[in-house]
């Protein structure tokens, strides 16, 4: 199976066959496969959909010659569906790598490789005036990996996760190949909701990932009141880690409301990819002691370190006002487009969340009839079934390549899609 997958006769999302009819035609038990199928989805290699049987996920932890669920955007078509910030309001890096060139001089050694200190320095005072507690602080190549580390500190295969349902993508795959158990909490525009929180820690989860804005797909951020039940909610619970994501940061444009510290072991996880650049693999992580010290440990007999001449350049980032002012222009920018499509959107009718970040996700009734049709109106957009475990299915748009007379076009063309049989210009 695995080697199928590897090599495209196995696609995303191909059903594999029953365990008895594969029993027969490879002349063993059924045992035999049934415990094949569990490994596999051990390894996060393939999901059981219910009455849909077992399939291979939409993207397997493997290597793979195929390019994954989604089909490759027609030529010509509008790719909205990458997830990736407008290269246009990216800051350039090429007068800060020329400054850093000059400054560091001979190269580092081993010994000498280490998170800066003057990086942490800066990090906690940008974290102290969000409200986030800084006083451990440890370096990762970005959130995803991150999180991986936290994760594999605190669990271990077959303990349960509760994720935002519908979630980061990346994350849902993470933690089906590190052998976890996703448990789906739901999310509204304030973020993941009381009640699905609490059935979730019933439900015996281990660890809870929240991200704190322009949370993906649907845009939603953390409001002052959901952080305090959530808080409530958490206080004290040893055996819970909590970890949160804030990927956007200064790109959200609404104020964070941190939930760091509301249980014992807890991380606050901070990259600079969609601010910055995605090419640029760095996140802080600030935690309790422990916490921060298992993720540090164990980056130190693994990778070793996050690159210092990284490191470097992101400081100088970080010190430069003109970058700030791009990176403010960037979430202006953001925000009038994701709010022009989600009103044009209401004009036809459909909903649409769009709150922060660069995403919109729009609830639709049938994912594959909406993305096949916009696909052949000229525009590619994801589909939600990589983001869902029990969430409705929607589509999610990324608006970074879209211009501000997109709007009306686009929104025309997904009301055509949600419904064939509208006339244009219908609104319901």
């Amino acid at each position: 199976m695995e080697s199928g997958i590897r090599s495209g006769a196995l696609a995303p999302g191909d059903a594999l066959p029953a365990v008895r009819t594969l029993a027969t035609g490879l002349a063993v038990s059924p045992a035999t496969v049934a415990r094949a199928y569990q490994e596999l989805r051990q390894r996060g290699l393939v999901v059981t959909a219910g009455r849909h049987g077992t399939r291979v996920r939409p993207r397997p932890p493997v290597a793979t010659r195929r390019a994954g669920l989604m089909p490759p955007p027609l030529p010509g078509s509008r790719n909205l569906s990458a997830g990736q910030p407008d290269r246009r309001l990216l800051p350039p890096l090429g007068p800060h790598l020329a400054a850093l060139a000059a400054e560091i001089g001979a190269p580092t050694g081993y010994a000498a490789a280490a998170v800066l200190p003057e990086l942490v320095d800066a990090a906690r005072e940008r974290l102290a005036a969000d409200g986030v507690p800084a006083e451990e602080i440890t370096v990762t190549g970005g959130a995803l990996d991150g999180i991986e580390r936290l994760l594999a500190a605190h669990l271990r295969p077959g303990d349960a996760v509760a994720v935002e349902d519908p979630g980061w993508a990346n994350l849902l795959d993470l933690v089906a190949a590190l052998g976890l158990r996703a448990i789906g909490v739901p999310v509204d525009d304030e973020g993941p909701t009381e009640p699905g929180v609490r059935a979730a820690l019933a439900a015996g989860a281990r660890a809870l990932v929240v991200t704190s804005r322009a949370q993906n797909p649907t845009g939603a951020a953390l409001s002052a009141d959901r952080a305090d039940a959530l808080r409530a909610l958490l206080a004290g619970r040893s055996d819970l880690l909590l970890i949160e994501d804030d990927h956007a940061a200064e790109l959200a444009r609404v104020p964070l409301h941190p939930l760091a510290g509301a249980t014992p072991a807890w991380a606050f996880v901070r990259s600079v990819s969609k601010p910055y650049g995605p090419d640029l693999r760095l996140a802080v992580l600030a935690g309790d002691e422990a916490t921060v010290a298992r993720v540090a440990g164990r980056a130190r007999v693994g990778a070793g370190w996050v690159s210092t001449v990284l490191q470097r350049l992101v400081l100088a980032l970080w010190r430069d006002p003109a970058t700030a002012d791009l990176v403010r222009r960037a979430g202006e920018s953001y925000e009038r487009r994701r709010n022009g499509l989600a009103r044009e959107l209401a004009a036809h009718g459909l909903a649409a969340h769009a709150r922060t970040g660069i995403n919109v996700w729009v609830p639709v009734p049938d994912e594959t009839v909406v993305v096949t049709a916009l696909r052949d109106a000229g525009w590619s957009v994801a589909p939600g079934v990589i983001n869902r475990i029990a969430a409705g299915p929607g589509v999610r748009i990324t608006v970074s390549s879209l211009d501000e007379a997109d709007l009306a076009p686009l929104a025309a063309a997904i009301a055509r899609a949600v419904r064939p049989t509208a006339p244009f210009g219908f609104t319901a």
